[in-house]
C-alpha cells in the first residue's frame, strides 16, 4: 500500500477543497436522480451547498485532505452533528476519495487515520440511496473499535439513512 495521510486544509488550499467538492456532487448526483437536488447551474457547476466557510471558523469543525504519495487522492469534512439524536464527539460530515484510487485501501487507511487520532463517540451517516458507502463505514468502525460499534436506522428529519457509531 502506498502511504497514505490526511492534512488539514489551510483556507489558503480552499480552492482545492471547493474543486474536490464538484467531483464529490458528480459523484453524489446519482443520489438525487427525481429531485431537485444537484442540478448543475448556468455555469456548469454544481451549486456548493456544503457551508465551507465554518470549517475554518468553528472549532468543533475540521476540513482535511487525503493525499496518496503527496498527491491529492480525496478529502474529509469532519464536525461533531449527530444525525441519530444520540450525543456524539465526531461526525465525517463528508468524505470523498478520487474514482482513481477507490478500491486500492485509500479510503480506509485514511478514514482509520482520521477516527484513531481522535478518541471519542463517532457517528457516520450514510445516505439511504448510498448502498455501497454502509459496508465500507462498518469495515473502518470495527478497524478502530473493534466489538463496541452500533448501527442505527433513521427516517426523520435528522436523517434518512443508516447511521455508524462507534467509540474509539
Amino acid at each position: 500500500m502506498a502511504d497514505v495521510t490526511v492534512e488539514r486544509v489551510s483556507p489558503g488550499q480552499r480552492a482545492a477543497l471547493e474543486n474536490l467538492c464538484q467531483l464529490y456532487a458528480h459523484d453524489f448526483s446519482e443520489f438525487w436522480a427525481g429531485r431537485e437536488d444537484g442540478e448543475l447551474q448556468e455555469d456548469g457547476r454544481f451549486p456548493q451547498y456544503i457551508d465551507l466557510d465554518s470549517y475554518w471558523t468553528d472549532a468543533d469543525r475540521t476540513p482535511l485532505f487525503i493525499r496518496i504519495e503527496g498527491f491529492l487522492a480525496g478529502f474529509a469534512l469532519i464536525n461533531s452533528v449527530s444525525h441519530s439524536g444520540l450525543p456524539a464527539d465526531h461526525a465525517v460530515a463528508e468524505f470523498f476519495v478520487a474514482r482513481k484510487h477507490r478500491r486500492f485501501g485509500v479510503g480506509l487507511a485514511a478514514a482509520v487515520k482520521i477516527l484513531g487520532h481522535r478518541p471519542g463517540r463517532w457517528e457516520m451517516a450514510v445516505a439511504r440511496r448510498n448502498v455501497g458507502a454502509l459496508p465500507f463505514w462498518r469495515r473502518v468502525a470495527a478497524e478502530v473499535a473493534g466489538p463496541a460499534v452500533e448501527e442505527i436506522d433513521r427516517d426523520n428529519d435528522l436523517w434518512n439513512g443508516p447511521i455508524v457509531r462507534c467509540l474509539v
